[in-house]
């Protein structure tokens, strides 16, 4: 049985913090399928992300083909919308807040893939990152490890074990799957890139993702036991042959 210190009292107030994130990040995203459904059925439709919205909100504002009502309506999900993301803008903000004032965070912020929120997430959910024994230990207890499935001296492993916290989990997945994005689009090349690309002969970039988020919650680890700064180094260039 493994025991944790206990939460003080300001870490109890910023996770918190990150929970209100998280429930209004969830509200927008509700609100924002709701908004494109019912442009949809008026034939309306926009490319997905959050950055299409406010566009598509303009289009429907300007169309006077559609209905009072309809409109009266798309307005007030609009009025509902920004007041959602004011409140989210205002959240981050005293999460950035918190990460600048934060030594520990601003270190593993540096680390590709982990940006403030993420950084400050990983603080403020491991209150006591040395008693893990090893990296794979805390990324297991993230829910980035597979299940084991071996029998008779045949390995076999299924998927991720999905235990521990979601968010924390579903954080460092997208800050992994950001990565590779960069890394194909030729940008952000490292050690770490080289790692990469030699996954991405083997795995689809689903499951190179999550093979990233696995190994940046092993880096992130060691960092916070040992107070250490990630130092990206550049990536070794092959020289040429000589004749």
């Amino acid at each position: 049985m493994r025991f944790v210190p206990v939460k003080t009292a300001e870490r109890q107030a910023a996770l918190m913090l990150l929970g209100l994130r998280d429930r209004l990040v969830r509200n927008r995203t509700q609100l924002a399928n709701a908004i494109r459904g019912y442009a949809a059925e008026f034939g309306l439709a926009a490319a997905k992300g959050i950055a299409h919205l406010a566009p598509l909100l303009a289009r429907i504002q300007s169309d006077e083909s559609l209905p009072g009502l309809a409109r009266e309506l798309f307005a007030a999900h609009a009025q509902e919308y920004a007041q959602l993301q004011a409140q989210i803008d205002e959240v981050e903000g005293k999460l950035m807040a918190w990460h600048k004032t934060n030594p520990g965070s601003r270190r593993l912020a540096q680390i590709p893939g982990i940006g403030p929120i993420g950084a400050a997430m990983l603080i403020m959910k491991t209150p006591a990152p040395e008693m893990f024994r090893s990296g794979r230990q805390f990324a297991a207890w993230i829910g980035l490890t597979p299940k084991d499935h071996s029998t008779a001296g045949k390995v076999r492993l299924g998927v991720i074990t999905r235990a521990g916290d979601e968010g924390l989990r579903s954080a460092l997945v997208v800050g992994a799957t950001a990565v590779i994005r960069h890394l194909r689009n030729g940008k952000g090349r490292s050690m770490l890139s080289a790692w990469v690309e030699q996954l991405l002969k083997r795995k689809p970039p689903k499951l190179a993702a999550v093979a990233l988020a696995n190994k940046l919650a092993r880096i992130a680890w060691k960092l916070m036991v040992t107070g250490e700064t990630y130092t990206a180094k550049p990536r070794p260039v092959a020289s040429a042959g000589i004749a």
